[in-house]
């Protein structure tokens, strides 16, 4: 090959030397991805215990193995830590069990049935956010505003549903169905914190299941019952 077929010639893959680096470059990332998961499954646990105001930077690094500085390298503030720890579990919330579209009305209600059997196994996040809720009717409060518009968007969603098994002749013409959605959202509450002080006398997804079923039975035209989940 002359040096005109050289030069012509595509570039070849990197020396071995030169692909070890890339993988190098790539390692820091990944550490900096672990230490952010581990900063937010740690700050769930303080949050769980002591709420917003009377959990501490310096105690959340320190479980972490962190120093206060490193830990807001990854978040600005307490302010922006909560926020990001709220946010990731309600994505979360939403890709495994509310991106698919309803089938039904009961499909919605039997997919809340799903969520709180799937909160009863993750307790921490669970006591965080009742204790959080309770702190953010306060304006000041910085969920305040995630908290408000959380429970708009999963109303006003659950709303909908309801509306839509209205039209389909599911339930009944007369079903109030943003009322029904705000009533819906209070009793999922009032289990979850009952589940929360005890949470061995309280099956949490049975309970709901029979309130939505008795709920479903009365607005059913034919009083159909709320059939059990079986995927």
């Amino acid at each position: 090959m002359d040096r005109s077929e050289r030069a012509a010639t595509p570039a070849t893959k990197p020396a071995p030397k030169q692909r070890a680096a890339k993988k190098q470059a790539r390692g820091p990332y990944a550490v900096g991805d672990e230490r952010r998961r581990r900063i937010l499954d740690t700050a769930v646990e303080h949050f769980s215990q002591w709420g917003f105001h009377a959990s501490s930077l310096a105690r959340i690094a320190k479980d972490v193995g962190v120093t206060q500085g490193g830990l807001l390298h990854h978040f600005r503030s307490k302010e922006d830590l909560l926020v990001s720890v709220l946010e990731r579990s309600e994505e979360h919330d939403i890709e495994r069990f509310f991106t698919a579209e309803f089938a039904s009305a009961a499909d919605c209600l039997l997919r809340l049935c799903d969520l709180v059997a799937h909160n009863s196994e993750r307790p921490g996040r669970t006591r965080m956010f009742n204790v959080l809720i309770g702190e953010s009717s306060d304006p000041g409060h910085p969920a305040h505003a995630f908290f408000a518009r959380r429970y708009e968007r999963v109303a006003d969603q659950l709303a909908r549903a309801l509306a839509d098994g209205v039209e389909r002749g599911e339930l009944r013409s007369d079903t109030d169905c943003a009322a029904l959605a705000r009533e819906v959202l209070a009793v999922m509450d009032g289990i979850q914190i009952q589940w929360a002080l005890t949470p061995d006398a309280v099956d949490m997804r049975k309970r709901l299941h029979t309130y939505l079923d008795r709920l479903y039975r009365f607005l059913s035209p034919t009083g159909a019952s709320l059939p059990p989940r079986t995927a």
